[in-house]
């Protein structure tokens, strides 16, 4: 065995971007002091991942404690194109006596790092591991390794283990995650790896792999292969004491103590790793840095940020205590994240003018931002945000209406694309600014205006509730009550203009003077209509003409669709106050009053548990108000009276099917349950389809009878095939189709024969057969064989293609009993799976004794 091959402990490979297509790409790696194979190691072998390879030279090569040795490999390297890439290193080989890798010293370390460079998704840096992959614990104690990973573009990070690998990149024969009396495993989101607890002393190594995530989308991944030492020790790790997770607003000092202490009364120092050390704009850092003492250390963490550090996660602070210990050094850690946010506007303004609402807002604390993001609500929320809250949660009723890129773009007007505002509504904002990774500021404000009331306000648009089955409508307004009446003397009139959507507007009634404002519509019946009817009121002076428009309204128009023991009403009335409920009444088959059974906030409504083909009639009855002071509240309407009834068109729902095989009479049994209980109430048949291989559509082949649950298929060639089922009801309605089942070849036993047999007439063992039979048919899954018994002298005794063989030990050639003693074999058995032939080759001795 060579010395070179003996020295792998630990490794991982990093990238950073350094311009257009091109990387340096580093390879981390721990080694066994003692080897000396390390010596002579000055460059290593790279595989790119885009079929080039070079020697990548050693930049580092120092010396540890505990015979580890560090060696740092360094290049840059231009890839050819945007895409992805598997960047890797295989060295031989692992040093000897590693616990869960079988032969480690004959096995190499093989470490990889997907690279993904995609123009549309920006920089790509890889995430850098500050915390050494080398680490000790203790049998019977919790053992916890966490990689300290910081990203320097702010990705996302995720953990995942994987087993570790071994030449060619393939998972390494024989290994096994190390034995645990609880449980081996790693955090997902954090990147603990915690082994609770190990269960035997030695070395062990294991893999891990940090996934990049931006905007949903994985953008690379490092793999780190480490090694950890377990002892046999009583000692404890030490106890770390400091503050939770927190967040910190740009341009103020963030500083707090850490605290560590050994239960031991050992020696402890105290370290710290994270994204914050690593910033080169006004880095973290901790006084004294490490702290080292007796059994007890503080140091103190400082971090005066900036706007530079604002991104939308968190920063990773990884504080590292360890013991001095005789026999094994134990490290305890302590994560803290820390999240940088952005300061509010400090200023912002809502004016109205004309139709619209003017916004101005001082501008933003940080001049790295990207633009500003303007939201909107009908009425003020009250809202005053957490202490570590960013952005404009959606509970608080505000929806985003403009994105507004350019920092030092500080007014937006609001005019609803140029539609106009709607006058009695109180409209509220607020404005966050944004950064490139999606970080967005606090608020701390919101800013609230109205429209001046200069034009009428449509109030009422409904079925006349004193009469509902005339269908006539009930229009109303409010008067304009901020009218600018030297600029727009009167006489007035109003001019109320109704839509159907299809036609033009038509004039339905001119009214005089301001006071005016009511009128019912006996032109149309809503309960006859199939559409809603839209309502305008102009407002117009003799002496200056036109002054300007309502904005409309639309009377609530009900559609009402049965299904199985169920109505289901719906309705989208356009109207510029705001609807907060609706209620639902219903005339019963064969009653005289319309009664009340429900009310909700959609504009929608299901009732359920009704008769099929019985009429049902309802009306809806709406809810609503402006925000403004002055205008009628609440604000009622009623839609149209509609019909509907009730009728089966549900389908049953899918069965679930399985499928088990009869090796001996070549039969399989289906069995299915139903997906609900209530879903087999009115199932009448089930339909069964069946192909015998992935080359031919499904057939229908038989059906069953409700409530059977069950069928066998027989009668077929070979168990291979798949099914599905459908269940149908009474009405004729048929569900969805099953879950697939499939039986393949491999679903009875493999073609396996004895090596002797007794051809003497005892009636036992008399014939060389395939084993299992007659309790597994080779037929089932078996199309034919090619079977070939020699003598020791390679002379052909027997020959078949029956799958069953049946040689009684007589030479084929001249019906001779052959002689007891050895007889070799060669057989190609054809399998019959669902997607064609398989073959395989099956060899070696048979021998007869009687």
């Amino acid at each position: 065995m060579s010395l070179f091959a003996t020295h792998q402990r630990a490794a991982e490979i990093t990238y950073l971007w350094i311009e257009g297509l091109t990387y340096e790409v580093t390879i981390t790696m721990y080694t066994y002091t003692p080897s000396p194979a390390d010596d002579s190691r000055n460059t290593l072998p790279i595989f790119w991942g885009d079929n080039t390879g070079d020697e990548i030279p050693r930049i580092v090569f120092q010396d540890l404690p505990d015979n580890y040795t560090l060696n740092v490999y360094r290049m840059r390297h231009t890839f050819p194109a945007s895409g992805t890439y598997t960047i890797a290193v295989e060295d031989p080989n692992r040093n000897f006596g590693v616990v869960n890798i079988p032969n480690s010293v004959n096995v190499p370390m093989f470490v990889q790092s997907e690279l993904v460079i995609n123009p549309f998704l920006g920089v790509n840096n890889s995430v850098q591991l500050l915390n050494p992959p080398i680490d000790q614990g203790c049998v019977g104690k919790t053992f916890i390794h966490n990689p300290s990973a910081f990203d320097p573009d702010g990705d996302s990070l995720s953990y995942r283990l994987v087993r570790c690998k071994g030449a060619g990149g393939f998972d390494i024969p024989g290994y096994t995650f190390p034995q645990a009396s609880v449980a081996f495993q790693i955090d997902p989101v954090t990147g603990d790896m915690i082994w609770e607890t190990p269960v035997l002393q030695g070395e062990y190594n294991v893999a891990f792999i940090v996934e990049e995530w931006r905007n949903g989308i994985k953008i690379g991944s490092v793999t780190r292969d480490m090694q950890i030492l377990i002892g046999a020790c009583d000692n404890n790790p030490p106890d770390i004491i400091t503050i939770s997770d927190t967040c910190i607003v740009a341009g103020t000092l963030l500083t707090f103590d850490v605290t560590a202490i050994d239960p031991d009364g050992n020696k402890v120092t105290l370290s710290a790793t994270g994204g914050p050390f690593e910033l080169s704009e006004s880095p973290a850092s901790i006084v004294p840095d490490p702290a080292e003492g007796n059994d007890t250390v503080t140091t103190t963490f400082f971090w005066n940020t900036n706007c530079s550090h604002v991104r939308k996660n968190p920063y990773s602070l990884l504080f590292k205590a360890k013991d001095e210990h005789p026999v094994v050094n134990l490290t305890n850690l302590k994560a803290v994240s820390i999240t940088v946010i952005a300061p509010p506007l400090t200023e912002l303004q809502a004016i109205p003018l004309g139709n619209g609402i003017d916004l101005m807002w001082s501008p933003a604390g940080c001049i790295n931002a990207l633009g500003y993001k303007v939201y909107r609500r009908n009425g003020s929320a009250q809202y005053q945000s957490g202490y570590c809250e960013t952005g404009v949660p959606a509970s608080t009723g505000y929806q985003l209406i403009q994105t507004i890129q350019g920092v030092s773009v500080t007014s937006f007007r609001d005019d609803d694309n140029g539609q106009g505002l709607t006058p009695g509504i109180d409209y509220c904002y607020m404005v966050t600014y944004f950064f490139a990774d999606g970080a967005e500021s606090q608020v701390n404000m919101e800013a609230c205006a109205a429209l001046k009331r200069d034009l009428p306000v449509i109030t009422h648009v409904s079925n006349d509730s004193t009469d509902l089955l005339t269908g006539r409508v009930l229009v109303a307004w409010s008067k304009p009550v901020d009218l600018d009446q030297q600029q727009f003397p009167g006489p007035y009139r109003y001019f109320l203009l109704r839509s159907d959507g299809i036609s033009v507007d038509e004039l339905v009634f001119t009214g005089v003077g301001l006071d005016d404002t009511l009128y019912t519509d006996n032109t149309v019946n809503l309960n006859e209509s199939v559409v809603a009817y839209r309502y305008t009121v102009e407002l117009s002076s003799l002496t200056v003409g036109r002054i300007g428009f309502s904005k409309p309204a639309e009377s609530i128009y009900v559609t009402a669709s049965g299904t199985d023991k169920e109505i289901r009403l719906s309705w989208n009335p356009m109207v510029p106050w705001i609807n907060e409920l609706y209620e639902v009444y219903r005339l019963d088959p064969g009653g005289t009053v319309y009664q009340f059974v429900g009310v909700t906030e959609a504009n929608s409504y299901f009732d359920k548990n009704l008769i099929n083909e019985e009429t049902y009639c309802y009306y809806v009855r709406s809810i609503g108000s402006y925000s403004s002071p002055g205008i009628v509240n609440p604000i009622i309407n009623y839609s149209q009276l509609v019909c509907a009834q009730a009728f089966d068109d549900v389908p049953p729902c899918h069965p679930i099917l399985s499928v088990t095989t009869d090796c001996e009479t070549i039969t399989n049994k289906l069995n299915w349950v139903n997906d609900q209980d209530s879903c087999s109430a009115d199932i009448a048949q089930y339909y069964i389809y069946f192909t015998p291989s992935a080359e031919q559509p499904f057939s229908l082949i038989d059906s069953v009878q409700a409530p059977v649950l069950s069928y066998q298929h027989s009668s077929i060639d070979f168990i291979t095939g798949c099914y599905y089922i459908k269940a149908i009801d009474f009405n004729g309605n048929l569900s969805a189709a099953s879950n697939v089942a499939c039986v393949d070849y491999d679903d009875c036993p493999l073609y396996d024969l004895p090596n002797f047999f007794s051809p003497n007439n005892d009636l036992i063992n008399d014939r060389f057969v395939p084993l299992n039979y007659p309790s597994t048919n080779p037929k089932a899954n078996v199309d034919r064989v090619e079977m070939i018994i020699f003598n020791r002298w390679g002379r052909i005794v027997f020959k078949t293609t029956d799958p069953m063989i049946n040689w009684d030990g007589r030479n084929q050639e001249n019906g001779k009993d052959c002689t007891d003693g050895v007889y070799f074999y060669t057989c190609k058995v054809y399998f019959k799976s669902f997607d064609g032939f398989e073959e395989v080759k099956l060899q070696g001795s048979i021998t007869i004794i009687r």
